[in-house]
């Protein structure tokens, strides 16, 4: 004699069996750029690996004591553009973006970061990839970091 196990949320509210269905999206994150829907007019969502990409960058240009009740989330690289650029400054910036990506996103692993230095126009090339864990998709990302005064 088998026991089913029934849990509450498998039916509705007049005791019909229910089912689930997933519109097949991991992931979802607000665009930050306010882009408008060309025919409803409202803020077009990123998705999946966009909605990903937007948080590596979000976390990585965040500094420390920006973000409300988390003063310790971000990489806090402006400090970092303020020093001489030398091999020294390079491996922190590297540190830095690992440390953050790797403590506060879950969604990615397999991070490398390419730091190339631009003394010339005073900015660093950063060439990150890493590897989106659910769709198993590999993402390149070029940032530029300069100083702003």
């Amino acid at each position: 004699m088998a026991n089913s196990v029934q849990t509450f949320s498998d039916y509705n509210t007049s005791g019909q069996k229910t089912s689930v269905v997933s519109s097949g999206r991991l992931y979802s994150d607000l665009d930050l750029s306010l882009a408008l829907h060309p025919i409803f007019h409202d803020i077009m969502p990123l998705t999946d690996t966009a909605a990903v990409i937007n948080a590596v960058r979000n976390l990585i240009s965040t500094n420390f004591h920006e973000r409300p009740f988390r003063p310790n989330l971000g990489s806090n690289l402006s400090n970092l553009l303020f020093e001489p650029a030398d091999v020294i400054t390079i491996i922190l910036l590297r540190q830095s973006i690992l440390g953050v990506l790797r403590e506060n996103e879950p969604r990615i692993d397999s991070i490398n970061v390419e730091i190339i230095d631009d003394s010339d126009n005073n900015r660093y090339h950063v060439n990150l990839s890493f590897r989106v864990i659910s769709p198993n998709l590999e993402v390149n990302i070029t940032l530029f970091l300069s100083r702003l005064r």
